[in-house]
C-alpha cells in the first residue's frame, strides 16, 4: 500500500471512530417515567459538540412526538476553553428553547458551582428547570404523575 492510500485508510478509520464517539457521548434512555427520556451528557464539550448533541435530541423528538420530558445531566462534562462556561449557557438557551417549541419539558441537572454563576450572570437562572441530579428530577416527574416506588 502506498503512503497516499495509507494515509485514505487511517482518515476514514479516524472519522468512523469519531462517529462512534460522537454517537455513544450523549445517549439518548428512556425514563422509568413514561414519556420521558434522559441524556446524560458526558466528555468533552465544545460548541460544535453541543450543536450535534442539539441536533439529535431534535431528531429523537421529530421522531418520538410522545416525548413530554427530557432530563438532561450536565454533571460529567469537561469543557474546551477558557470560555466554556459562556458557550455552554448560551448552546444550554438554544436547547431549552428548541425543546419548548417541540412541546418538550426540558430539565436540567447536574450544574457546576462555575456553570451556575455563568447562567446568573447570563439572566437565564430562573428560566430554567433544574435540580441536583436524576433522581431528584425523576421524583419530582414522578409525584406529578401520581407515581411511586413501592418497596416489597
Amino acid at each position: 500500500m502506498n503512503p497516499t492510500e495509507e494515509i485514505t485508510q487511517l482518515k476514514a478509520t479516524i472519522a468512523k471512530y469519531e462517529e462512534i464517539i460522537n454517537e455513544t457521548s450523549a445517549p439518548i434512555i428512556s425514563s422509568i417515567v413514561d414519556n420521558t427520556i434522559l441524556l446524560p451528557i458526558v466528555g468533552y464539550t465544545d460548541q460544535e459538540r453541543m450543536e450535534r448533541i442539539r441536533t439529535k435530541i431534535l431528531e429523537y423528538a421529530g421522531d418520538h412526538r410522545h416525548i413530554e420530558s427530557a432530563v438532561l445531566d450536565f454533571s460529567s462534562i469537561r469543557l474546551a476553553e477558557e470560555e466554556g462556561s459562556k458557550m455552554l449557557t448560551c448552546e444550554l438557551q438554544l436547547m431549552r428553547s428548541e425543546l419548548q417549541l417541540m412541546g418538550i419539558r426540558p430539565i436540567m441537572v447536574g450544574f457546576t458551582p462555575l456553570f451556575v454563576r455563568e447562567l446568573i450572570n447570563g439572566g437565564i437562572a430562573n428560566e430554567i428547570e433544574s435540580y441536583a441530579n436524576f433522581k431528584s428530577a425523576l421524583q419530582v416527574l414522578m409525584n406529578e404523575k401520581g407515581l411511586s416506588f413501592t418497596s416489597n
